[in-house]
């Protein structure tokens, strides 16, 4: 009997992407998914900010079934919140009492090369996000926790600079000096502002 001739193998083929067949049929997620800008990562890679018990396969069919983006693979990427000093949104921050937020999950998907994704580019003009207001409010807040801090007695009063600057001014003789109850009336307004007074 003659030797079996061994099989010629043939040239080798990455598997098909074979989506996700998920049983949880889910007409209104109660979930928000962020799609995060990642300029140094290839166009085939996409990164998202995902909710904690949000998993690998329910992202794989929920952008499989919604938006038709093949995944072949995932990363999953917990990361744990900084310490901070007392809760977020507390009216006065204590200091020493140390708080940690809750820790956020990422996820990059790999998508196949012959479908890029190309992020729109970052937009240039942030005036209908009031953009300038909110980093004036950032930077109030910032100054606030600073000021209830445990360095905040050693830094500088705001105050202190006005006040040299106005006794300048009055050592100069560019200003002459007043009394300041010469500014208001007997009702405890400031002159020449008209109300009705009591018994009126």
């Amino acid at each position: 009997m003659p030797a079996p001739k061994p099989s010629t193998l043939g040239p080798l083929q990455p598997n098909r992407f074979r989506p996700p067949r998920g049983q949880k049929r889910v007409y209104l997620p109660n979930f928000t998914l962020t799609l995060l800008r990642t300029p140094f990562a290839p166009p085939n890679y996409a990164t998202f900010l995902t909710p904690l018990h949000l998993n690998k396969l329910d992202l794989k069919d929920y952008l499989y079934n919604l938006y038709g983006v093949q995944v072949l693979s995932v990363r999953s990427y917990v990361q744990q919140a900084r310490v901070r000093q007392d809760k977020p949104g507390a009216r006065l921050p204590k200091p020493r009492r140390w708080y940690r937020p809750r820790a956020s999950k990422k996820m990059t998907i790999e998508m196949p090369a012959t479908s890029p994704f190309l992020y729109p580019d970052a937009p240039t003009d942030f005036t209908p996000w009031d953009k300038e207001m909110q980093e004036r409010a950032l930077e109030a807040r910032e100054k606030e926790q600073k000021a209830m801090g445990a360095e905040g007695s050693r830094l500088p009063k705001e105050d202190g600079k006005t006040l040299r600057e106005q006794a300048e001014e009055l050592l100069k003789g560019k200003k002459a000096w007043r009394p300041g109850w010469t500014d208001w009336d007997l009702g405890g307004r400031p002159k020449g502002e008209v109300g009705a007074g009591v018994g009126m």
